[in-house]
């Protein structure tokens, strides 16, 4: 991962990219490819031309969702879902009418009764709490149109050369430090246009079959630790903490021994597949888990992953289903409805092979529409409630199960089609997108799962990540998290930053680059501080009250400037806690009201305006008088994250500060304010500066140290500020 750097406007301009020698991204495809996807656009063509005719659909009741009965067994779960959050004194928990369905479902199947209580029941498929969904309001998500599968091979001739998003490289050189210990820093995975197939040891013995009460979710305990870490969303919207994890969802079309288009896969790479997720310590999960993370935020297994194949193939059946079993490894199938039992294309499952699949509790169906349209954006609204409310009708009616999730056809969609899913009964979709990868956290809500093509599971396989634990009944922070840096994309904003560790504050006594400030410190990381005067070049005088632990020395604000700034949030920092307090320039300009403020203080100064408070991105009016708040330019953030871990970060890109907020609380931020930006905007991790240009020198620094504190190792200048400052 690198820097691109342009000129615009006379302005420096950065973001990162896939590419260079070091990936091999920049490779053109080779002339057979470009064949592979003409020929594969013209199969998709032909596929999608006969399932449109052979599409026999019951207009009269498509669209109607199922209708649905009170049972005392869905009511119980109701009542225990309304119940966890008074049992934990959590009055801001009380769940939304909308989210309520998919919390009673995630309760009901993943979670052991109450001592003394019976067993809750699930209820039927007619009467499944997803039908519940059509009552919820619906969510006017502004989504842009998702990118195309037309083709298909678009999308899987550009996995070897994408752009691919930042949040699949998250932490593609994130050192992880546990402690103090510095690791030497890796080189970046090479991504591959043609990964090889690893060859499967001789000796490697087949895989016990997955025990789905007893792995996933089930480990983490009561969902009720989930909701107590507050960090469940409403529906559809995906919670805060998991956006802290990195699950790939890995999509597949067939399988077959011989390969027709560049994008087929063989058994034989199949199965090498499955071994190289098993020798790198991977969980494959179910679609009830992925979906029950992303709403709830509770932590997946260490290294989760889930599979996914679409278009119903005989393959999928004959080759895909035996090896799942095999493995033990749970799996998603898109099934388009009209395609079944018909020879359409080049092969098609039968009724009789999808039913004994869907009995199987590794796998789960999901509707692909009735006939695999090029776009469902392009369709009347009639036309897009027959896809979706008839190709769950006849799922459910065929297999007598909920028909859950919906997988998009091509990848095109719009507000509508999502819409439609919502009042259907479906509780999430997933998507493709032929220009970026990303992990499933990175999605823009339930409606809009990511996936990434299956030619980059081998580039995917290590980045794989559950998310950090809950914290603690009663924890806020959690100080002693191990120290990576993170490169994300949310939305349309970049993000870089540095998370875990324990923060503190160093106050230099003139202006020097972050990098000098930190060197003779066992500071992980570092990101420029609060606001300073600028009045001489060489000064180190704060804009408002500072205290730092690198000198123990108290520096009051200048009387006349601190009441301009009352409001803005004054960063309280001890050992074990954070406090973001509005500034009160009457009392907390004198350092015995600061103490009594957060007993335990080692480290104080105003920032420049709150981006997220209580998960929640702040609006403009919070920014009141200040300046440029609303203009496109670096900036520069700290924060805790909903883990209760330090963050230390600047934007990736020019960006105001509504948007940044915006982009911080959707990455799982529970606190974060802005600290100096534009030019001053300077992050450094393990002694590297992240920008791809030289800043302006800054007097002070928002820290990530060990969890034993700040060691200044020598006796430094740099952290030794001028006793008289004014």
């Amino acid at each position: 991962m690198f820097f691109a750097e342009t000129e615009s406007n006379c302005m420096k301009r950065h973001w990162w990219t896939w590419g260079g020698e070091s990936n091999g991204l920049d490779q053109p495809i080779d002339q057979s490819k470009s064949e592979a996807k003409l020929e594969s656009e013209a199969s998709q063509a032909s596929e999608a031309k006969q399932a449109q005719q052979a599409g026999s659909v019951n207009k009269s009741t498509a669209g109607e969702p199922p209708r649905s009965k009170p049972r005392f067994a869905y009511l119980s779960a109701l009542a225990l879902v309304l119940a966890v959050p008074a049992l934990y004194g959590l009055k801001e928990l009380r769940p939304s009418l909308s989210s309520l369905p998919m919390l009673t479902e995630a309760m009901l199947r993943f979670n052991q009764p109450p001592a003394g209580a019976a067993p809750l029941a699930m209820p039927s498929a007619a009467e499944s709490p997803a039908t519940l969904a059509a009552a919820a309001d619906l969510a006017a998500a502004d989504l842009p149109a998702a990118a195309t599968c037309p083709a298909l091979a678009r999308s899987q001739a550009a996995e070897g050369r994408n752009q691919v998003d930042s949040q699949f490289g998250a932490d593609q050189q994130s050192e992880i430090v546990p402690g103090i210990q510095l690791p030497s820093v890796s080189a970046p995975i090479a991504f591959l246009n043609s990964p090889a197939a690893p060859a499967a040891p001789a000796n490697l013995p087949a895989s016990p079959p997955l025990n789905l009460a007893t792995t996933g979710l089930a480990t983490v305990g009561s969902l009720g630790a989930a909701l107590a870490a507050q960090s469940a969303a409403q529906f559809p919207q995906v919670a805060g903490m998991a956006r802290l994890a990195r699950v790939p969802v890995i999509m597949y079309h067939d399988i077959l021994p011989e390969k027709q288009v560049f994008f087929d896969v063989t058994p034989a790479e199949f199965e090498a597949a499955l071994l190289l997720i098993r020798q790198k310590g991977l969980t494959p999960i179910s679609t009830d888990q992925l979906v029950t993370h992303l709403s709830t935020g509770s932590p997946l297994p260490d290294k989760p992953i889930l599979l996914s194949f679409d278009d119903g193939y005989e393959g999928h059946y004959k080759y895909v289903y035996p090896l799942l079993k095999k493995y033990g490894y749970p799996a998603l199938f898109g099934i388009y409805t009209a395609k079944v039992d018909k020879r359409i294309g080049r092969s098609s499952l039968s009724w009789q092979q999808i039913r004994e699949m869907a009995a199987d509790p590794l796998v789960t169906i999901a509707s692909h529409s009735v006939t695999h349209p090029a776009d469902l954006s392009a369709l009347t609204e009639d036309q897009i409630r027959n896809e979706v409310a008839e190709s769950k009708r006849i799922l459910e009616a065929q297999l007598g199960i909920p028909i859950k999730y919906f997988v998009y056809p091509e990848g095109k969609y719009d507000e509508r089609t999502q819409e439609m899913l919502q009042l259907t009964g479906y509780q999430a979709a997933f998507k493709m997108d032929d220009e970026a990868n990303r992990f499933a956290g990175a999605s823009q809500d339930l409606f809009s799962l990511e996936r990434i093509g299956q030619s980059d599971l081998a580039a995917t396989v290590d980045l794989a990540y559950g998310g950090p634990p809950l914290p603690s009944r009663g924890q806020k922070f959690q100080f002693d998290a191990p120290v990576q840096l993170s490169k994300t994309t949310v939305g349309q904003v970049p993000l870089i930053f540095a998370s875990g560790g324990r923060p503190a504050t160093i106050h230099a006594d003139s202006r020097y680059q972050v990098a000098e400030i930190i060197q003779k410190t066992n500071a992980l990381a570092a990101v420029d501080g609060g606001f300073f005067s600028l009045e001489h070049l060489d000064s180190n005088v704060m804009i408002g009250p500072v205290f730092s632990q690198s000198s123990s020395k108290f520096v009051p604000g200048n009387v006349k400037e601190i009441r301009r700034i009352q409001g803005r949030p004054l960063v309280l920092i001890s050992p074990t806690e954070v406090k973001y307090l509005p500034f009160d320039p009457a009392r907390h300009n004198q350092l015995a009201n600061l103490k009594a403020e957060l007993p335990g203080l080692t480290d104080a100064f105003v920032a420049a305006a709150w981006l997220v408070k209580d998960g929640q991105p702040q609006p403009a009016a919070s920014f009141g008088n200040l300046f440029d708040f609303d203009a496109a330019r670096d900036r520069a953030y700290w924060g805790i994250d909903q883990a209760g871990r330090t963050v230390v970060g600047v934007s990736g890109d020019y960006v105001d500060s509504v948007a940044l907020g915006e982009a911080l609380s959707q990455a799982g931020l529970r606190d974060a304010v802005m600290l100096d930006s534009g030019a001053s905007a300077s992050l450094v991790y393990l002694g590297k500066l992240q920008m791809s240009y030289e800043p302006r020198p800054v007097p002070h620094v928002v820290a990530i140290v060990p969890p034993t504190g700040l060691d200044l190792k020598d006796s430094c200048k740099h952290s030794q500020p001028d006793s008289i400052q004014r």
